[in-house]
Formats: structure tokens, C-alpha cells, sequence
């Protein structure tokens, strides 16, 4: 089978060039659109439930993370549950097996959520966290006002209210925290002895603020042959609606918050602060990714949308980029491709030296690049990232991806001079076939033993497996291509370059250059110029 696959090759060289043609295009697809990160997500596939509550930490632990960590305990794939209680909130963090698909546990989380969530006492608001990963923080901004014309509460309503839904809406973005500045809330203090002199409770001023912001809608009413909607118009907008809620009446005459209490404008309860350079107080957000996406891109986008925003921003305030993790990915990503780089160069010298035979050293240099190259698609294919761990699998199988090309190309290079030493009796064409089928099916599968060395590392788990899996996937997927081109793209290659009469154009320097490059001096083993050097050394 192998020799057949060979002699294919060989005879029908422009459709396996063709074909090659064609897998570079599509690989060159795959390294533009490939994920780029600086390292592998090591992450568990995690849920993350988050119920607010404004209770003490072991009423929140007894009443709501333990009801909810106890219905997940069945939920299938689940590997361990966490929770965290504080005062005010719960959360509970479910992790699944590795590999689950993180829509698909959401999905099952959201369906055991839906039996225990009557349950909860009233006022509980449960959530999931974004679907994103515990490497999802991509990207950090502040918006710093160099004008000091705005307050931190203004700059945290822009913030909440129009910048984070902008950049939210971005491709890849599944959420955007914001962190510092004061949160603005209409604060409603009480006066308790007005309360006792009107002879109301405090849940009277509670219920009239609650159903005061609403607005209530009717029925529609018919006047000459037009319809009207009848609507009660009660959203608060300003302190002085509040001041005007109705909580009872004496003798008609209306007994309104103002009466009982001061409205006014307020921080809410600060949690934490943010601070920029030492410079004080700023507002920022946080950019989490989605899980699955390419980081590069991400931030790419983030930032287009960020300098589309600037004409919007309030006069005097900037938004200015406090972590940009594209700039770790870029240069974790440039540094190894120097080096494969440099590999491919060193490589390569060191073939072109020690064959001292140009047409031969080209079937060797070529499959490197290719090889590289080609495996871009099947790390495509496979979901895996361009990170430091996958392209050091490709690094580290560099300096055996041209093997069986070498060993190809001495057994054919060998094979010429003794039929030119014996005075060039048959076919030259048959004599370079006989050399490579000679030699193909041992190189074919003496590549595919050396990818078989590491698929120990596919049994490793978690985050051990998480983290060395793509380098061992990378470098199997670089062996098994090289295995490939070893019985396709080299025999035509070696039939394609395989020269052995002398160039006869003129002018003649050039036609003696062409054959020095393009034909070469075929010696024997003995006689070969680095064999003899070595020999003397």
C-alpha cells in the first residue's frame, strides 16, 4: 500500500504539488483565524451561582447556599461544589468533569436551579455568572477625568448605564464589571418623631416609595371614533416625586414623605475603591471574554469600540487601557516563532552542509515549513489554541520532521552515483522510484513510532492534562504530517529536482553555475567532501 501511495506520488507529481498547493492556502486560513492566548486555559468548566440577600453570612449559608449546593449534588458530570457565603451574598461554584461542554452545564445547572428556587425565602435573586472562564479577564479601562469637571458618581452612570453596555455588545464579550466610583441612589431619611406624631409605621413610608415609582395603565377610552389610553403616570424621576408620595390622609388633607422624612441624593454603601496611578479615585471595567473565543481578536474589538466611543465621552474624560493582556499574547507569540524560526534556519544549514548537495538538501528544506504548516489545520480543526504549549510541540519536533526526507534523499542520492558509477545502465527514472520505494514504507511508519512517545501525556487529567496536551497534540500532529509527506510530496519532490545531465545554454558561466546548484557532483561515500573532512579532523 505504502509503495503504491509512493509510486503515485512519483509518476503524478503536479497533483500532488497541486494538492499541496491548496492545504498551504487553507493553512495559511488557519494561522490568520486561529485563537491566539500566551498559555493553555487550565481552567475546570465551572458554573458559577450567585444569589444576593441582605442577611448575615449564616443565615445567607444555612437558607441559601446549602439548599442550592445540596439539589446541584445530583446534577450529572458535577466533580465538586463549592460555596462562599458573605454578608449580602452567596456563591456557590459548581465544577464539572473535564472536557463538559460549558453550555451544556450551564444548561443543567439552570435545570436543577428551576426545582430548589421556590424554595428560597422571598427576596432571594438568583443568577449565573458570565460563561466565561476563570482566564476570561482579557482587558481592564479606567475613565479618568484630567478636567476635574466630574464627580466619581457621574463617571459611574456613564459607566453603568452606556459605556458598559456598548463595550458588552461587542463579538466575544460576555461581560463587563465595573469597579470604583460611588453608585448614585435617592436616599430617603426617616424622621422617627414625625413617624409617631402622624401615627405611622416606617413600612407605611416603605410601601408608599415602593408602589410611588410605577406607572399604571388603564383601559382605552373611545371619543368620536378615536381611542385614548388611559394611563397613570407615576415613574420617579427627581427627588421632589418622591418628596410628593401620598402615605395617608387627615381630614383631607394629604400627609406626604416630605412630612416624615429628607430626600436626597446619595452614595450607595461602597464595597471597594479603584485607584489610577496614585492619581485617586477612578471608574473602570473589567472585560470578561467568553469562553472559546480568541483573545487577541477580542481585545481588538474592545478597543476599535473604545476609540468609536471617544466623540461620545463627556467632556474632559478619556478612557485609558489599565490591562491589555494582547500585548503578554504577542510577545509570548513572537518569541517562539523566532525560534522556530531560527530551528528552521539551523536546521536546515546543518542538512544543506552535511549533504553538500543542493537538489538533495531541497527536499528536506521544503517538508520543514510545510510540515509546520499543514498542522496549523489540524490544530484548527481540533479547537486547540496558538499558545506558548502547542507551538513548543512544534518546536520540539522540528529536528525530527526531516528524517525520513533525509533518509530518503541519501538512499536515492546514494543509489545515482552507483548507477553512474556503473556506467549508467537502465532508467534513470526507474533507478530514483527503486530508491525511494526502497526506503518509503520504513520511513513512513518509523515517524509514526516517534508521535507514539508521547501519547502517555493523553492520559494525563485536569489541569496537568489541560496543560500539556496541546504540546503533545501539536507534535503528533507535526509527526503524522511529516509521516505523509514522506510517501507523497517527497518522491515528487526527489523526482521533480533529481537531475543528473549537465546544463549545456550558454552563456556558459551561467550554465555551469545552473549545474553546480541545480545538478551537483554526485561522490561516494568515502569520497564525499564532509566525510572526508571528518575523517581527517
Amino acid at each position: 500500500m505504502i509503495k503504491r501511495v509512493i509510486r503515485f506520488s512519483a509518476e503524478n507529481r503536479i497533483i500532488v504539488l497541486a494538492a499541496t498547493a491548496v492545504l498551504l492556502a487553507i493553512a495559511w486560513w488557519s494561522i490568520k483565524t486561529i485563537p491566539l492566548d500566551a498559555l493553555p486555559d487550565l481552567s475546570d468548566t465551572q458554573v458559577i451561582v450567585y444569589s444576593r440577600w441582605d442577611r448575615s453570612p449564616d443565615i445567607i449559608e444555612d437558607q441559601v447556599s446549602y439548599p442550592i449546593i445540596t439539589a446541584l449534588l445530583g446534577a450529572p458530570k458535577v466533580k465538586a461544589i463549592r460555596g462562599f457565603s458573605d454578608f449580602g451574598f452567596s456563591y456557590v461554584y459548581v465544577i464539572f468533569e473535564d472536557g463538559t461542554d460549558p453550555y451544556w452545564a450551564r444548561t443543567r445547572v439552570l435545570e436543577y436551579l428551576s426545582k430548589i428556587t421556590p424554595q428560597l425565602p422571598a427576596g432571594v435573586r438568583t443568577e449565573l455568572g458570565p460563561d466565561a472562564t476563570s482566564v476570561g479577564w482579557v482587558f481592564q479601562y479606567a475613565l479618568v477625568d484630567k478636567s476635574g469637571k466630574h464627580s466619581s458618581d457621574e463617571l459611574r452612570s456613564y459607566q453603568d448605564w452606556f459605556l458598559r453596555y456598548a463595550v458588552q455588545s461587542v463579538p466575544g464579550v460576555s461581560e463587563v464589571a465595573t469597579v470604583g466610583g460611588q453608585v448614585r441612589q435617592y436616599q430617603v431619611t426617616v424622621n422617627p418623631n414625625s413617624l409617631a406624631a402622624y401615627k405611622l409605621p416606617l413600612d407605611a413610608v416603605i410601601d408608599a416609595v415602593r408602589k410611588g415609582n410605577n406607572d399604571v395603565g388603564g383601559r382605552l377610552v373611545e371619543i368620536s371614533g378615536r381611542e385614548y389610553m388611559v394611563r397613570g403616570r407615576g415613574y420617579v424621576k427627581s427627588i421632589h416625586d418622591i418628596e410628593k408620595l401620598v402615605l395617608k390622609t387627615e381630614s383631607g388633607t394629604p400627609v406626604t414623605v416630605k412630612d416624615v422624612a429628607a430626600v436626597a441624593l446619595g452614595p450607595e454603601m461602597r464595597r471597594g475603591v479603584a485607584d489610577y496611578n496614585g492619581e485617586g479615585d477612578v471608574v473602570g471595567g473589567i472585560v470578561v471574554m467568553r469562553a472559546g473565543e480568541n483573545a487577541l481578536s477580542v481585545i481588538k474589538r474592545v478597543k476599535l469600540k473604545l476609540e468609536e466611543l471617544k466623540a461620545s465621552l463627556p467632556k474632559g474624560v478619556e478612557v485609558v487601557s489599565t490591562y491589555d493582556r494582547s500585548d503578554l499574547i504577542q510577545r509570548a507569540i513572537t518569541t517562539v516563532s523566532h525560534k522556530l524560526i531560527e530551528e528552521i534556519i539551523i536546521v536546515s544549514l546543518i542538512i544543506l552542509i552535511f549533504l553538500w548537495h543542493v537538489p538533495s538538501s531541497i527536499v528536506p528544506i521544503i517538508t520543514i515549513p510545510i510540515s509546520v504548516a499543514l498542522s496549523f489545520i489540524l490544530m484548527r480543526l481540533f479547537g486547540l489554541n496558538a499558545n506558548l504549549m502547542s507551538l513548543a510541540g512544534i518546536a520540539i519536533s522540528i529536528g525530527v520532521l526531516v528524517d525520513g526526507a533525509i533518509v530518503e534523499v541519501e538512499n536515492a542520492y546514494n543509489k545515482i552515483y552507483h548507477w553512474t558509477a556503473d556506467g549508467k545502465r537502465g532508467d534513470f527514472h526507474q533507478v530514483r522510484l527503486d530508491a525511494l520505494m526502497e526506503v518509503g514504507p520504513g520511513v513512513f511508519f518509523s515517524l509514526l513510532v516517534i508521535a507514539v512517545a508521547f501519547l502517555p501525556i493523553f492520559t494525563l487529567v485536569d489541569q496537568e492534562g489541560r496543560l500539556f496536551r496541546p504540546l503533545a497534540f501539536s507534535k503528533n500532529f507535526a509527526m503524522a504530517i511529516a509521516a505523509v509527506l514522506a510517501i507523497t510530496l517527497d518522491p515528487a519532490l526527489r523526482m521533480l529536482f533529481a537531475r543528473i545531465e549537465p546544463f549545456t545554454f550558454r552563456p556558459r558561466f551561467l550554465s555551469w553555475l545552473a549545474t553546480k546548484t541545480l545538478v551537483g557532483t554526485y561522490y561516494s561515500e568515502e569520497r564525499h567532501p564532509v566525510s572526508v573532512l571528518l575523517w581527517w579532523c
